[in-house]
């Protein structure tokens, strides 16, 4: 079993330090991961919008019998949902059969078409993606309408996923900007561990969230020496003690998987040990990259801590 450890967010809510990922999960494949994620005993799912399952997600957690109450419940807008906040929170609700989330986030620093030629991913005409002007919206208008949903009751925490300390600073200095973001959800592993963006997210208060915590797919950290090592040793699998650093570092984490066995082997996390923490943390010395890094045909990576990005 997990060990249970929480952090508590910059609004005073409560996050559990593990959960599960849904990301690139299908139907039939994630609504059995989420059930068995809730019948292990996870109290944190992230889903959203942008994923197409948060249907399915939204039945295994009435399947599960498990009270709303007791389960953290994130989802996400879309980025052709920056100009209808509302509108798109609303599907999300109805998608996942609840009435209010724990946490909101923005998905992307990154305003996409809402009346394009694709709900999710419109183009142009040259195939490049199909991005609103700044100068007509942009993330921080779309902040600024995100902070109106808290009065709703609808949504208990709002923040923001994939931002940047550029991002998160143009945020935090504009003046629409009363309410600070509780989490920041972003890929973090020890070959991206972003220390530059872990260390301003403390400072501001904001916590952070790692995505793809094992490296993606095929989960390449896995076979890292130094990890396999500390799995022998301490008597646990390479993934638990991927996990497990990730909540040594102060983040929470959401590993995804579909298969039944392993959602219930990541969800036996431990406390690790200052000394296994700072090994793991050589091999961004060696290999450090970004895994998830779709072009949107603006800079989105400012790379806080990896080489500068050149696309």
């Amino acid at each position: 079993m997990a060990t249970g450890r929480t952090f508590m967010l910059n609004d005073g809510s409560i996050i559990p330090a593990l959960g599960l990922g849904t990301w690139q999960s299908p139907d039939e494949e994630v609504y059995e991961a989420v059930l068995t994620a809730l019948n292990t005993g996870y109290k944190h799912i992230d889903a959203a919008f942008c994923y197409g399952n948060e249907v399915p997600v939204g039945k295994a957690i009435k399947d599960s019998g498990v009270p709303r109450e007791n389960i953290f419940l994130t989802s996400k807008l879309w980025s052709t949902g920056h100009t209808r906040v509302t509108e798109d929170l609303e599907a999300s609700l109805k998608n996942l059969g609840v009435e209010y989330l724990d946490l909101y986030l923005m998905h992307w620093p990154v305003t996409l078409n809402p009346k394009g030629n694709h709900p999710l991913f419109p183009t142009t005409s040259t195939g490049a993606r199909d991005l609103l002007p700044d100068e007509d919206w942009n993330y921080i208008n779309t902040w600024a309408s995100m902070q109106g949903l808290l009065k709703t009751g609808k949504v208990k925490s709002i923040g923001v996923s994939n931002f940047s300390t550029y991002h998160l600073e143009q945020l935090l200095k504009a003046p629409s900007t009363i309410i600070v973001p509780a989490v920041n959800q972003v890929e973090m592993h020890p070959y991206n561990p972003q220390e530059k963006l872990v260390a301003y997210c403390k400072e501001k208060g904001i916590h952070l969230t790692a995505y793809s915590p094992l490296g993606s797919t095929a989960a390449p950290l896995q076979q890292e020496a130094i990890v396999k090592t500390i799995a022998e040793t301490v008597g646990r699998s390479p993934a638990q003690v991927l996990i497990s650093w990730a909540i040594w570092r102060g983040t929470s984490v959401i590993p995804k998987s579909v298969t039944p066995a392993r959602v219930a082997s990541n969800f036996e996390d431990f406390i690790m040990n200052d000394t296994d923490g700072q090994l793991i943390n050589e091999i961004s010395k060696t290999t450090r990259k970004r895994i998830v890094a779709p072009n949107w045909g603006v800079k989105i990576f400012y790379d806080d801590d990896n080489e500068p990005d050149k696309r």
